[in-house]
């Protein structure tokens, strides 16, 4: 088996589809139409290519064989092998704000995310939003959770705060968890959130991606990647205002969110004419920070556990002060040795 007579290796986590290869009855030169008849089966991978910033493109790779059995018999174990990535979805729910940002995302997601969607063999339920907060609505009382692996929004990060939320609260429903106790133990949810950006914000997607590609999403959604993030929630007189897992904005940003909305068909540059006038204005805020302090203890996003403490810059600083600590003591130990002697 030859593949344009060069070798070419393909990881299986990353292949994205693979396929018979019709006859190339469009060869244009004479080589390729020798090659064609000396190996004429083939069946074509397409593969996860990696580019420069994080950007991820889909490239195919043809492999050509004398023998149709042969050919047949590839293509059945490589789909049997991506069968067994039982971290892959096979069924999405879809939501596409089509008013966010630059009103474009309906058209990024038909042109540049179905066709891929559909190459891999993804089943899809694709709701445009019609109103605010349509998608947090519908996930909280109307959405058959079981038939998903995956809740996919298109749409920037007020897209995806409107399902964080109508999917955690639909979960603790579900299981009778009282959202308004701030000690309430929650259920994890274990359906995905996977994020195409489309947005006049996209910090979530660039956070968890490295990039706002729309495409390079979708291939990371494909190939099951994931990216664990700690959810935070906030409580006023023990009633749930908000979840958060980017940041929380109090006085000077409250101000410029606020007063953006009223600025939305500006698109990004909303942010930047509603920043300089709260510049302007000169507000102050008042305002008292209570927090816990760290154990010593370390923690990570999928440990499953309450997060008070244990990101890495922690983690580096205590294995230093550890360090310290034991130099410290063996030089300690090393001067009453030679005090005693």
């Amino acid at each position: 088996m030859q593949q344009g007579g060069h070798g070419h290796a393909v990881k299986v986590c990353e292949i994205v589809a693979v396929h018979k290869t019709e006859d190339e009855a469009d060869a244009q030169t004479k080589k390729i139409k020798q090659h064609a008849q000396q190996y004429p089966y083939a069946f074509t991978v397409c593969y996860v290519r990696r580019t420069q910033q994080h950007l991820w493109r889909c490239s195919d790779v043809t492999f050509h064989c004398a023998d149709q059995q042969i050919c047949e018999k590839w293509i059945q174990v490589i789909n049997e092998q991506l069968s067994l990535l039982t971290h892959r979805p096979k069924n999405l729910l879809v939501y596409i704000n089509p008013y966010g940002g630059k009103r474009r995302g309906k058209h990024i997601y038909e042109q540049k995310v179905a066709p891929v969607f559909r190459r891999a063999g993804i089943f899809t339920d694709v709701i445009v939003t019609e109103h605010a907060n349509h998608a947090r609505d519908h996930l909280k009382t109307e959405a058959n959770l079981d038939d998903y692996d995956g809740v996919v929004c298109v749409g920037g990060d007020g897209m995806f705060s409107e399902i964080l939320h109508g999917l955690v609260t639909r979960i603790q429903t579900d299981h009778d968890v009282d959202q308004n106790l701030p000690d309430a133990e929650l259920v994890p949810c274990s359906l995905r959130i996977g994020i195409i950006p489309a947005g006049s914000t996209d910090c979530i997607c660039f956070a968890t991606v490295g990039t706002n590609d729309p495409l390079t999403s979708a291939l990371h959604i494909i190939v099951g990647d994931s990216q664990p993030m700690d959810v935070c929630s906030v409580h006023h007189d023990n009633v749930l205002l908000k979840y958060s897992v980017s940041l929380l904005g109090y006085g000077f940003y409250g101000d410029i969110l606020t007063d953006s909305e009223r600025n939305r068909w500006l698109g990004p540059a909303r942010y930047d004419l509603s920043g300089f006038k709260t510049f302007l204005s000169h507000n102050d805020y008042e305002g008292t920070v209570s927090f816990l302090p760290a154990e010593d203890n370390v923690g990570h996003p999928r440990d499953k556990l309450r997060c008070r403490s244990g990101c890495r810059i922690c983690q580096h600083k205590n294995s230093s002060k550890d360090k310290h600590n034991e130099v410290s003591e063996e030089k300690e130990k090393q001067a009453e040795e030679q005090h005693n002697s």
